[in-house]
Formats: C-alpha cells, structure tokens, sequence
C-alpha cells in the first residue's frame, strides 16, 4: 500500500534537525485546514456569497468571499501552528504570530478564484521559509522583512488542488511528491512514483488574448509553436489555458508541457502579475524539483531576491529545454538553429 501523508512526514521529521519536526506541524494543520476549504469549496452554489465580489485587496485584484474566508482559515490554522510569520496575498501586511518559531509561510489561499463559479480547479498555494533568521540589518518588529529571501532559501513548498480529487503537491527540496485526498481511509495517500517533468514537450498554455501586447520574445516564440511541423520548430503543438495556475502546474507535473505568463505593456503588466514570494516561488520550486525549470522569461526564479511582499514577477515554468528555448528567444533569436530566413519575418497573427 501506497504511503501515508502522515508516514511521510513522519519519517521527514525522523531525520531531524531543528526545524522539521516544526515544518511537519505545519503541513499538517495546513492539511487540516485545505479539508475544510474543500467542504465549501463543494457547496458549489449553495453557497452564493463565496463567489460574490467582496472589493479587493491591497494590490487591487478583485476578491470573492472565498478569497477572505479561506485567508481566515488558513491563518487561523497556523496560529495553533509553530509559525514566526504569516503572509498573505488578501493581507497588505505580513503579521507575527509567534516571533519565537522556526516557520514562516507566504500562501495564496485560492488562487484561480475567478474560476470559483465555472466548476474548474482552483487551489492554494503555499511557501515556507525560515522564520528565525539573523537577517543583518532587518529590524524585529517587521515581518515581512522574513519574506524578502530568495525562493532558494524554502524549506518547503506546496500546492492543495480542489478538482476531481483533492491533491497536495509537496516538496521539501528532495524530489516532488503527490498525495491525494482517500475519503476512504480520511488520509491523504502518495501517488506510487513522484513526478518527473519530460525535458520537451508539444504543448504549452499561455493567454492568447494578449498577444498583441507582448515582447518581440514571447511572440515569436508562440508564432513558431503554432507554425506547427511546417514551421521551424518541424513538429505540431497543443495549446491550453485555464487562468488557474495550480491546474496548469499539476498537468504539467503529470505529462509535461509550458507555462507562460509573461510581462507586456499594458498598465500594471509590465512586470508580470504573478506573485514572486507566494506564487512564483513555491511553484518554481516544485517544477525543478521535478526536472522542470521556472524563470521570468531570462533569470532563474529561485535566485530573485524579492523587494517587496507582494512583488510581481513574469513566469515561465514547465519541460527545463522548451524554458531555455524561451530564454534564447528573449535574449539570442538570431542564433537559434531552427529559425530559417523562411520564418524569419512571418507571422500567424497580425497586430
């Protein structure tokens, strides 16, 4: 029989240093709290004000009542949690909990929550760091001064996703792990084999609807992906977009593919919407922990050191050669072997 979560942490935290047996608390009661999540999650419209606009949050993005009430869950989870710190995207501030614990998490309690009423998978991500560092010069009475590592320096990294089954992907920097939800055994059981992402693919997943205001990089590289096995690229693709990230990762996890949310030059778009601490962060960490590669188009998202809490940051993540292959697009596309002069200047779609 497959491993429990429980197992799992278990024999985590049994080849202790200080900090695991405080991380495997944390899972838990993250754990604990995405059951709960999940119930309301299934009232479906039943529960109408969940899905009702509720203004928006401290970065402008609208927010529905499951935004904030699954925000008051999680944090509520992680008061009776060994946790230093807690972030959020519905809070414009970080806030301490308990300045004497070894944790801190960033989370994005639902993340695709504008998809909270077409019955597609939403998620919560989530990021843990350490919460006890002698950061030089970050002074005690600011928590979100523990935010501003770099990705590299997570202890652990997650995402619970609401679909079919209730999954949690998880990582804890030694290979990527899958458990889902056994309402059977009221556990979640680990998938037999971690994923491994394929180094190509044929399929990537980006918002079409904005091609028009891109970078050169970004369309070029799609307009050779749709050109197909007559274009450069001498092979046809797959295209998907769902506007729920933790959906796209987890397809990714399980048969390879691309990711593209770039940085275009409409207002607020320049420098991507994503999240780096509690979105792109844990989510790059999974990714190259499963083979996979994550950068904001050049730079490796891990090695970022983010500025600020809720710093936007574009992201590519998926199959490690089609993200190079998107690098050399923004950075050499006049030496990329398989553009011939045919293709040099076309493209599918005008502007």
């Amino acid at each position: 029989m497959a491993a429990t979560l429980d197992a799992f942490l278990n024999s985590y935290a049994y080849r202790a240093d200080g900090i695991r047996p405080a991380v495997r608390t944390v899972v838990h009661q993250l754990t604990a709290a995405a059951l709960e999540v999940r119930r309301i999650i299934n009232q479906g419209p039943l529960e109408a004000e969940h899905r009702a606009k509720r203004g928006s949050n401290g970065q402008g993005d609208d927010q529905k009542g499951l935004d904030v009430l699954a925000d008051r869950i999680f944090l509520d989870a992680c008061r009776e949690a060994p946790v230093a710190a807690y972030a959020s995207e519905e809070q414009e501030n970080a806030q301490f909990l308990d300045e004497t614990a070894p944790v801190a998490i960033a989370i994005d309690p639902v993340d695709g929550s504008s998809n909270i009423d077409t019955n597609i998978s939403i998620g919560t991500i989530f990021s843990l760091l350490p919460g006890d560092l002698p950061l030089a010069g970050v002074p005690g009475s600011n928590p979100a001064a523990l935010f501003l590592q770099p990705g590299n320096r997570q202890i652990a990294a997650g995402f619970f996703i609401y679909g079919p089954q209730l999954a949690l992907v998880l990582t804890f920097g030694s290979g990527t792990h899958i458990f889902v939800h056994s309402a059977r055994l009221g556990t979640f059981v680990q998938m037999s084999e971690s994923p491994t992402i394929p180094a190509r693919t044929q399929e990537f997943a980006i918002n079409m609807s904005n091609y028009r205001h891109w970078d050169d990089g970004v369309r070029l590289y799609v307009d050779d992906c749709l050109k197909g096995s007559e274009g450069p690229r001498e092979k046809d693709f797959n295209m998907r977009w769902n506007a729920s990230m933790v959906a796209e990762c987890y397809r990714i996890l399980m048969r390879g593919g691309i990711y593209l949310y770039p940085g275009d030059d409409r207002k607020g778009y320049r420098n991507g919407r994503l999240r780096l601490v509690y979105e792109a962060n844990p989510i790059s960490f999974l990714v190259e922990q499963a083979a996979g590669a994550a950068t904001d188009t050049v730079n490796r998202i891990l090695d970022l050191v983010p500025e600020s809490l809720h710093q936007r940051v574009p992201l590519v993540f998926g199959s490690a050669k089609e993200v190079a292959r998107v690098s050399r697009y923004h950075t050499e596309p006049s030496l990329i072997a398989e553009r011939a002069p045919l293709f040099g200047h076309r493209s599918l779609l005008r502007v």
